[in-house]
């Protein structure tokens, strides 16, 4: 078995993962329009990005900038799919296709089987959240892929790359700056033993987080605009109270959907996966289900909580389902 992917490799599965993207991610471009329904309308504005001029300060502006080359192509070339639409489409499938080659990638490195690694990433790729959030013109895709290569790089002891993934979560929803920090932090406290030097690059996870977070909410030509927009944003708690919004997330139909099957079979096995990993993962789904009770995020809870779980998830229900073994060599 190998202990790691080579790039070929790698680069075929990208290949296919993002070819099975596109097909669970069809039907927005001939059969709904995403921006349109109740509960996705999010959509819409991801969709106007596309269409308009993009800067580095735009919300979230990471996956419709990726869009943006595929929707110059396909504008005026495509009859019945809306191009928007389209370049949403590619660019979410590119990332979430290279979230489930890290899954594969972190599965051998974890000394699963590969076809106990390949398993883990279809999963992932089947799972509700995926072609009901990350294929449907959401920017949630790129959350989970920096999420996840925040866990590989842990995993791998490349504690310096954790700022760059800071630049490129946080551009892609700015929820990644707190999720990353809490994950980074308690991997750290998990440790044995710790090496205080990996906390200069927490601190610069966290710096260049906050920093991009501000840059992104800022307003052009006016001076800390980021910090009060931010507070604005951040301040839009739910009009019911803490705790009523707290059941509503819990009972809402989409969580449910996405991991009630996965939820079950990954904590079977989950003592096969690296405890930091485990135990990072636990206080940071915690954080964003606390964070969805504070803004009465109901069913679109299920969104961060799958980014942050889903991969460690799906090896560990992968690793019962092909009833993987680690290896000894």
């Amino acid at each position: 078995m190998p202990a790691r992917l080579t790039l070929r490799s790698a680069l075929l599965l990208w290949l296919l993962f993002s070819l099975i993207c596109f097909d669970l991610g069809y039907p927005i471009l001939n059969r709904y329009d995403p921006g349109a329904i109740a509960g996705t309308s999010d959509a819409a504005f991801y969709v106007n990005q596309v269409k308009n001029p993009l800067s580095i300060s735009s919300f979230r502006p990471l996956v419709p900038a990726l869009a943006k080359p595929f929707y110059r192509i396909a504008d005026g070339r495509i009859s019945s799919w809306n191009p928007a639409l389209f370049g949403m489409l590619a660019a979410a499938s590119i990332l979430t296709a290279a979230t489930s080659v890290i899954i594969v990638a972190i599965g051998l490195q974890s000394r699963f089987s590969l076809a106990a690694s390949l398993v883990a990433a279809l999963l992932f790729l089947v799972n509700f959240a995926v072609p009901n959030w990350y294929l449907s013109a959401y920017v949630d895709s790129g959350e989970a892929l920096f999420l996840v290569l925040v866990a590989w790089s842990l995993l791998s002891a490349r504690w310096w790359l954790l700022p760059l993934w800071a630049i490129l979560g946080t551009l892609s929803k700015e929820t990644f700056a707190p999720f990353a920090i809490v994950f980074a932090i308690v991997w750290w406290l998990s440790e044995r033993p710790r090496q205080p030097r990996k906390l200069v690059w927490i601190a610069g996870l966290a710096l260049v987080s906050f920093a991009t977070v501000l840059l992104s909410f800022s307003s052009p030509g006016v001076l800390f605009s980021g910090a009060t927009n931010y507070a604005a944003f951040m301040g839009t708690k739910s009009k019911v109270s803490f705790f009523l919004a707290l059941i509503r997330c819990l009972i809402a139909g989409e969580l449910w959907y996405t991991f009630i099957w996965l939820l079950p079979l990954g904590l079977l096995r989950l003592k096969r996966l690296d405890r930091r990993w485990i135990w990072a993962t636990a206080p940071t789904f915690l954080l964003a289900l606390l964070l969805g009770a504070y803004t009465d995020a109901q069913g679109n809870i299920a969104r961060p909580l799958f980014s942050i779980a889903g991969p460690l998830l799906s090896l560990s229900a992968a690793s019962l389902l092909t009833d993987s073994r680690f290896e000894t060599t």
